[in-house]
């Protein structure tokens, strides 16, 4: 068989193995899985290969070691919180039914915080053992070359085809391993990027109770400054009450020291008025008296002496009267 040098192609063909089994966790276990993730979540710290860790930690305590490897466990989580944020807030004008998920409340629990301390608290240690392996994607590289034989051959044109798998073995398990870590980065830095969201939606939900409970202490600040308010004016109006009853004190007090001042002159003209009526009366003892003496000497000069002891009584019941009056 002749070959032409000058017509020829070659394609390269990448194979993989199959898709590797996923174990299919029972109620009980979801349960448990979940609560052991909320409740550890110190371990994944996005440090490299913590994640790892943790994981296998989790599934030791678990007793699926030999059944999940961590990276099938890391994405059951994933897939349980992406399943959850989609029921939760879905999209405008999807109708969701969040109850068709047996384990919404569960992850509604997990997200919002209520199931931290309701799992055993583990411990990671870097180990390779007593683990189930991790599938490697081998890569066999297939080169197949097609030559095209001259126009005048009879027949078909001739394939060869050449496996070269077992020379660039190395090179693709490297590759893998190299495809590995930078996957375990990046679900570090997805776990790392998932807990500050959580610290910050828990900050978040912080802040709303602490402003909820400012506003409440605001609202009770202005409803006393209001009864304070009025208080003030309340005694306001009371010091004002107070104010016009002194000046009214003052005016009736002024008032009783004029009348007193009045009974006092009163006083004094009545004190006059019965001195000048005790020398009235003594004044008519003394003549009464001396009428006595003079009667019976004459008649004639006892009468004119009787009509000057009347106009006497007359005098002194008038200034009795007055003395009367004036009291």
């Amino acid at each position: 068989m002749e070959i032409n040098d000058h017509a020829y192609t070659s394609t390269t063909f990448n194979t993989f193995s199959p898709v590797e089994f996923t174990y299919k966790m029972s109620a009980k276990e979801v349960e448990d899985f979940v609560k052991l993730r909320v409740s550890n979540t110190y371990l994944f710290s996005g440090r490299r290969n913590t994640s790892m860790w943790a994981w296998r930690a989790i599934l030791k305590h678990m007793g699926l070691q030999h059944k999940m490897t961590h990276c099938q466990a890391s994405k059951k989580w994933e897939n349980m919180k992406k399943r959850y944020k989609g029921l939760k807030n879905p999209s405008d004008g999807m109708k969701v039914f969040p109850d068709a998920w047996p384990y919404f409340n569960l992850m509604d629990d997990a997200m919002e915080g209520r199931l931290e301390g309701s799992a055993p608290i583990l411990k990671a240690f870097p180990t390779n053992g007593d683990f189930l392996p991790i599938s490697k994607h081998k890569k066999r590289k297939v080169s197949m070359v097609t030559y095209s034989p001259p126009l005048s051959l009879e027949g078909g044109p001739e394939i060869e085809v050449s496996l070269n798998g077992d020379e660039d073995e190395e090179v693709a398990e490297e590759a893998t391993r190299e495809i590995d870590r930078a996957m375990e980065e990046i679900e570090h830095g997805r776990d790392m990027l998932e807990g500050e969201k959580q610290v910050m939606e828990r900050e978040k939900r912080v802040m709303a109770r602490e402003k909820q409970v400012v506003e409440r202490e605001r609202q009770v600040l202005q409803r006393e400054r209001a009864s304070l308010d009025r208080d003030v004016a309340a005694l306001d109006r009371d010091r004002a009450s107070l104010e016009r009853e002194r000046a009214t004190m003052e005016r009736e007090k002024t008032v009783m020291e004029r009348e007193r001042a009045l009974v006092e002159k009163d006083r004094d003209v009545v004190s006059r008025d019965r001195l000048a009526l005790e020398r009235e009366k003594a004044q008519l003892d003394r003549l009464a008296t001396a009428s006595e003496r003079t009667e019976e000497v004459t008649e004639d000069g006892g009468g004119e002496k009787d009509s000057v002891v009347t106009d006497r009584k007359e005098q002194f019941l008038n200034l009795f009267e007055k003395l009367i009056e004036n009291f």
